[in-house]
C-alpha cells in the first residue's frame, strides 16, 4: 500500500493545498530577500557587515531603530515624536531612508528661567557626547560605535556659558539658562 493510499482523499487534497501554500510563501520571502539584497548598497556602510560561512558570504544589516512617543500637550492635543535611524524618504523612488546616526528620544521642558532638555542616548560614554548651542538650537551628537544626532530648536535665546549637562545611565540632561533681558529705564525729558 503506497503512502497516498494510507490517507483519505480529503487529507491528500488538504496536504497538497498546504504544500502549495507554503511553497508560495517561501517564494515570496525569497523574492523579498533578493529585493532587499539589491537595495543593500543604499545603506550606510557602518550598518552592513559581511562574514564568511563556508563558501557563502553572509550579509548582516543593522541595527535599524525606529520608534515614536506620544504625549498629550498642555492644550490637550497629542504630540507625536519619532526617533531612530529609519525615516520615510522624501524621494518617491525610495520608500525609506536609513542613516548611520540615530535620532534620540528627547523631551524639552521649559521653565520660568531655564530650559531643560532630556535625551535618551544609551550605549555611549559621556566623553563621546558633543553639545553645541547655535542660533537658538541645541545640537546633540555622539562619536564612537553608536552615533546619535538631533537638533532641538529652542523657543527663546539661551546663555550657553551658564549651561550645565549631566549624563547617567543613558540619560542626558542639559539645563540651559534663558538670557535675561536687562530692562533699563530711560529718562524722558519733558519739553
Amino acid at each position: 500500500m503506497s503512502e497516498d493510499e494510507e490517507f483519505p482523499s480529503w487529507w491528500r487534497r488538504r496536504r497538497s493545498f498546504y504544500n502549495d501554500f507554503f511553497k508560495e510563501i517561501e517564494k515570496w520571502f525569497e523574492e523579498a530577500f533578493r529585493e532587499f539584497e539589491r537595495e543593500w548598497e543604499v545603506f550606510p556602510k557602518e550598518l552592513v557587515r559581511e562574514k564568511k560561512s563556508g563558501s557563502k558570504t553572509i550579509r548582516e544589516f543593522g541595527p535599524f531603530v525606529y520608534g515614536y512617543s506620544i504625549t498629550i500637550g498642555p492644550d490637550g492635543k497629542p504630540i507625536i515624536r519619532e526617533f531612530g535611524n529609519v525615516r520615510p524618504s522624501k524621494r518617491p523612488t525610495k520608500p525609506i531612508e536609513v542613516t548611520e546616526e540615530r535620532e534620540p528620544l528627547v523631551d524639552v521642558i521649559e521653565e520660568e528661567d531655564k530650559i531643560r532638555v532630556v535625551a535618551e542616548v544609551p550605549g555611549v560614554s559621556k566623553e563621546e557626547i558633543n553639545l553645541d548651542v547655535v542660533d537658538n538650537k541645541l545640537k546633540i551628537s555622539t562619536t564612537g560605535k553608536i552615533k546619535y544626532y538631533k537638533e532641538i530648536p529652542l523657543n527663546v535665546p539661551v546663555n550657553p556659558d551658564t549651561s550645565k549637562a549631566t549624563y547617567s545611565n543613558g540619560i542626558l540632561e542639559v539645563t540651559l539658562n534663558k538670557k535675561q533681558e536687562k530692562k533699563e529705564g530711560k529718562k524722558i525729558k519733558v519739553e
